[in-house]
C-alpha cells in the first residue's frame, strides 16, 4: 500500500515512503528513505546536514494516520494534532538514511485519539514521541 492511497498529504509534504503493515485502526509500520536531495537538508545544517527533529515527528503522524485512516469508522475524517508528549531524540538522523517507523494507536473515540510512535536506523532508536490527535470532517474546509 502507498501512503498516498490514503493520506491527504503530497510532496514536499509526505514522509511515508513505504508502508509495510497496517492493522486498521490499531497500528501501522513503515519507513521514509531520505535520499539527500530534500531542500530542508540545505539550510539545517549547511556542512552538516540533519534531519529535523518536528520531522520525525510528523512522519510518525503521518503513518499513525493511516492506521486510523485505513479503519472504516474513520472514513471521510482528517486526524489532526492535538498534541505531541514526551518527544525525545536519541540520534542524528541524516541524508541516505532509511527512518524505520512504527506507530500503535491507543485510546480511540469518535473524535480524538492517541498514539505512540518509535523512528529507527538501523535498530538505534532516533525517536519516541507520544501523539494525540483530533478528527475533522475531511470535507470541511
Amino acid at each position: 500500500m502507498r501512503a498516498e492511497d490514503i493520506l491527504p498529504h503530497r510532496p514536499p509534504f509526505l514522509f511515508v515512503s513505504e508502508v509495510r503493515s497496517v492493522v486498521p485502526g490499531a497500528s501501522a509500520t513503515g519507513a521514509w528513505r531520505l535520499t539527500g536531495d530534500e531542500d530542508f537538508f540545505a539550510g539545517h545544517f549547511p556542512g552538516r546536514p540533519t534531519l529535523p527533529g518536528v520531522l520525525m515527528v510528523e512522519s510518525l503522524a503521518q503513518l499513525g494516520a493511516v492506521a486510523v485512516l485505513s479503519d472504516p469508522r474513520y472514513a471521510g475524517m482528517l486526524p489532526l494534532f492535538g498534541g505531541v508528549d514526551k518527544a525525545r531524540f536519541r540520534r542524528q538522523v541524516l541524508p541516505g538514511d532509511t527512518l524505520d517507523l512504527e506507530v500503535t494507536l491507543g485510546r480511540m473515540s469518535a473524535r480524538a485519539g492517541r498514539g505512540t510512535g518509535t523512528a529507527t536506523v538501523s535498530g538505534a532508536v532516533a525517536c519516541q514521541v507520544e501523539l494525540l490527535f483530533v478528527l475533522a470532517d475531511a470535507g470541511a474546509a
